[in-house]
């Protein structure tokens, strides 16, 4: 495994496992399987629902807890200073441990910077070794990484073969943030695992398209959680880091970027920005415990 240092001097890994969408009864097999063949990054996030699971595989695990990176996220229900005090907690009790090693804020909604300044108050009572953001765009990222008092360790943000992100990467690393990518795969779209580009570079290497996505996102500096729930595409996912793609591959591999693909998760589009403020709003007015 390969590590990127954070700007706080944490080791992060570069390449880790998502459980984004896997359910709950499966999470904890499937963290299990992962931690096995070799992953040493979890990522959940509370919106997912399955934190306990990824706990319990960790637990259950000969690898030691301090070996395993686990990130996971405040949901957008937990937008507030008070309470994404009660959901950093509850996401500890959940994961059954008692430090994150990295919490995100999902979305940049409600009164995120509130939510920031929990996170910072968890960063130096030591239940958080690292504290970022996800989905966060250049201008609010700029915000937080000059003025708050722990600037954001990672943005993790839609970064794939369609939508490589080059300028968001340069503005992250000229503030220090380390770029890490989800739905590296595109979630399958647009036909990728047929790229004619991409299959050039995978016979050219004798790997697999996914494994050469992998592997020229690392090169460029972005670390990546791919899902999936099958163990043989664990294994095929970790096997990255025996072969390098040269610069006339990641010149190929830069073309594949696609201007109009449209993003997975669109944050500018309003029904969208309605329907997470709709079910920010629609939690909040349950009332009680921090909810996801």
């Amino acid at each position: 495994m390969e590590y990127k240092v954070l700007n706080n001097g944490v080791q992060m890994p570069v390449l880790g496992f998502g459980v984004f969408q896997t359910p709950p009864a499966d999470t904890e097999r499937c963290v299990a399987e992962a931690l096995a063949a070799g992953y040493r990054l979890i990522d959940t996030a509370q919106a997912y629902g399955n934190e306990e699971g990824v706990g319990a595989a960790v637990a259950k695990s000969e690898v030691p807890r301090d070996e395993v990176f686990i990130t996971s996220k405040i949901w957008v229900s937990n937008m507030s200073y008070e309470r994404a005090v009660a959901s950093i907690d509850a996401s500890l009790a959940a994961l059954g441990t008692d430090h994150i090693d990295l919490m995100l804020l999902h979305q940049m909604m409600g009164d995120y910077t509130g939510a920031y300044r929990a996170m910072e108050e968890a960063y130096y009572a030591g239940k958080l070794r690292a504290i970022g953001v996800s989905n966060c765009y250049p201008e609010r990222l700029v915000d937080l990484a000059l003025l708050a008092e722990v600037p954001p360790a990672v943005n993790q943000v839609e970064t794939h073969p369609f939508r490589q992100q080059r300028a968001a990467h340069k503005n992250m690393v000229s503030l220090g943030v380390a770029h890490e990518a989800w739905a590296p795969f595109a979630e399958a779209k647009g036909g990728i695992f047929e790229n004619p580009t991409l299959l050039a570079l995978a016979e050219k290497h004798g790997k697999t398209v996914g494994q050469v996505i992998l592997r020229a996102l690392i090169q460029s500096d972005v670390i990546v959680i791919p899902k999936t729930v099958r163990p043989e595409r664990m294994t095929e996912n970790i096997d990255v880091f025996d072969f390098v793609l040269d610069a006339e591959d990641m010149a190929a591999f830069a073309t594949v970027e696609d201007p109009d693909f449209p993003p997975i998760f669109d944050h500018f589009d309003v029904s969208t920005v309605k329907w997470m403020l709709g079910e920010l709003v629609r939690k909040q007015q349950l009332g009680g415990a921090p909810l996801y």
